[in-house]
């Protein structure tokens, strides 16, 4: 299938991409900056960490349970749902007092649990029932939002302690400001499908609004009887070689942005030409702003496979400069780091999209996307340890390259032929048509 080149995506196809971006936003905000800046308020970050991972794994487990039932949802509700509820619990985060540390964790367990369940799979389903060609493009514009949140953290922490007194509710304000407007933006423009408020799927103008409408009904009746469920899934053998890359771009990325003070401060001093610390975070964010764009083209224009053997091969070179003992060699691969920080996030939508059915993504997706995030979940907690291990920082970036090394290899074994083959297999044997949609996906 042929993909669309331009960005133009109409006016309720740039308030999804807002929507996900300020989901993407807020996601970053409220789980990783208690990690990286406030973790020694609540027991520290060894601590914070841990509730972390565990919170991640049980929102993960959610989705895996709700896996099979996704297809039944109407998925904005679910998602405006989840933002109510994560809205909340980011007033509680913002302005409890440290003398309520536990109460505090309470609340920071839960909003892990519903921010990830918000912003990485339930708007995430959105994009992918918009734009099923030009997926890459739309989540690398949105995916900009992890480098820019990360680029904010010197700013944040700047806010937090600009006083004698820790201001911490007024440091989250303006992050929890563009959540509400982003959220508000979903509520009020999206429904489930574009069909269903008169767009198109991918923005594409050449069809008929009774041609959109049939395919969208068509597709509705196929969800209801695909052949994908989690054990076809699970034991298709090329599932398994995208998800664990997907899965370590997402680990290594998020494991450790949430420990950049910690990394970054161990050559402070060298590199305070850059500003130091808050230096380095703005120059993360101006580079990773261009990686999620640029790999969210290519993904779109080449395709997915070759998209993530890039950046698994980034991820690759980050590995090795960073276990180098210097300043500079640290500072470049913290770079490429940058570059597939926020396409890590894209491509569980985009490989569920490219190289399955439209009517086979919701829960293609509900399989991909929870598989890679427990990698992605237990990054903070792996990288927080590392560090504190005997070979320090640079036990994180040795494991970073072996993980960038075997993600090359694995994208290289991932055939899409062989997952139309089992396709194929799998209607046959459920008496659907065989046709050639997904030949052009290859």
């Amino acid at each position: 299938m042929s993909q669309n080149k331009s960005i133009n995506i109409g006016f309720r196809g740039w308030m999804l991409v807002i929507y996900q971006f300020t989901a993407f936003f807020m996601y970053t905000a409220f789980t990783n900056y208690p990690l990286n800046i406030l973790a020694d308020f609540y027991g520290g970050a060894t601590k914070i960490s841990t509730i972390y991972t565990v919170c991640g794994l049980i929102g993960i487990a959610i989705q895996l349970i709700l896996s099979g039932q996704i297809r039944k949802f109407n998925i904005k509700v679910f998602s405006a749902t989840l933002g109510l509820c994560t809205l909340v619990l980011g007033l509680l985060i913002m302005f409890l007092p440290f003398s309520s540390a536990n109460v505090w964790c309470i609340c920071y367990t839960l909003e892990v649990i519903c921010a990830t369940m918000y912003a990485t799979f339930s708007v995430s389903i959105l994009v992918g029932q918009w734009f099923p060609r030009r997926k890459g493009t739309i989540m690398g514009i949105a995916t900009i939002a992890f480098p820019v949140a990360n680029g904010c953290i010197g700013a944040f922490a700047n806010s937090v302690f600009a006083t004698g007194e820790p201001n911490v509710s007024g440091a989250y304000m303006p992050f929890f400001i563009i959540f509400v407007i982003g959220w508000l933006i979903g509520v009020i423009f999206l429904k489930d499908y574009p069909e269903q408020c008169g767009c198109y799927r991918d923005n594409d103008k050449s069809l008929t609004p009774e041609v959109a409408k049939a395919m969208m009904e068509q597709e509705l009746e196929d969800k209801k009887t695909t052949v994908w469920k989690a054990n076809h899934l699970y034991a298709c053998r090329d599932f398994w070689f995208i998800v664990i890359p997907e899965g370590f771009l997402l680990m290594f990325s998020v494991g450790i942005m949430t420990q950049t003070s910690a990394i970054i401060g161990q050559f402070e001093e060298q590199l305070s030409f850059l500003g130091g610390y808050a230096g380095v975070m703005v120059m993360i964010m101006i580079v990773g702003c261009l990686g999620s764009y640029l790999l969210g083209v290519i993904d779109t224009r080449i395709g997915t496979r070759k998209s993530i053997i890039m950046a698994s091969a980034i991820m690759l070179l980050a590995g090795i400069l960073g276990m180098i003992p210097n300043a500079i060699s640290l500072l470049i691969s913290m770079i490429c780091l940058a570059l597939f920080m926020g396409a890590g996030s894209n491509y569980t939508v985009s490989s569920a999209a490219q190289y399955w059915r439209r009517e086979d993504f919701s829960s293609v997706f509900a399989g991909l996307n929870p598989i890679a995030n427990i990698l992605s979940t237990m990054g903070p907690m792996m990288i927080a340890r590392l560090i504190y291990s005997a070979m320090g920082y640079q036990a994180v970036f040795m494991v970073t390259a072996i993980a960038g090394a075997l993600s090359v290899v694995l994208m290289l074994l991932f055939k899409p032929s062989h997952v139309k083959e089992i396709d194929d297999k799998y209607r046959s044997a459920a008496g659907k048509p065989l046709d050639d949609a997904l030949a052009g996906r290859m």
